[in-house]
């Protein structure tokens, strides 16, 4: 995905198993952010930044939904766990992941290993990718990503 692109028709499970569809959001802005692993230090911290910011985010009319390979059983359980008040979404196919290429190869304990490289997406109203954040550090993101999609 390149900037400026239309983002292709996604489909996804959420964290109940039901089916989500990116289409459902067309007339919206929609923040896509990547992570590594549920109820893991940083990715906790990175959903509680945009739990505590949802209220500023639905104000800029802007869905948030964050994805990773983890199931549907492990997202109802972190999202229960810290109250998130958007979806998590299960790409345990990586297709999602593919389309965004945010699978890359990481050291873990010494292994190499390939997993997903924390990454937000922005789509503006239009279905267009607007802006993309890639190797992404929590502290701060959300915010920078809430006056990005404010401005869009």
């Amino acid at each position: 995905m390149k900037v400026g692109a239309r983002v292709p028709a996604l489909r996804l499970p959420q964290s109940d198993g039901s089916e989500w569809r990116l289409s459902d959001y067309a007339g919206q802005k929609v923040v896509l952010y990547f992570y590594p692993k549920d109820m893991t230090s940083g990715c906790t911290l990175e959903g509680q930044a945009f739990r505590d910011l949802d209220p500023a985010f639905r104000r800029a009319k802007t869905a948030v939904f964050g994805i990773s390979r983890d199931s549907c059983a492990s997202h109802a359980k972190f999202r229960a766990r810290e109250a998130f008040p958007f979806e998590l979404l299960a790409d345990e196919d990586e297709k999602a992941c593919r389309l965004f290429d945010v699978i890359r190869e990481k050291n873990m304990y010494g292994r190499k290993v390939m997993g997903i490289e924390r990454s937000t997406f922005l789509i503006d109203a239009s279905g267009r990718l607007a802006r993309e954040w890639r190797k992404v550090k929590v502290k701060g993101h959300a915010e920078e990503v809430l006056e990005e999609a404010k401005h869009l």
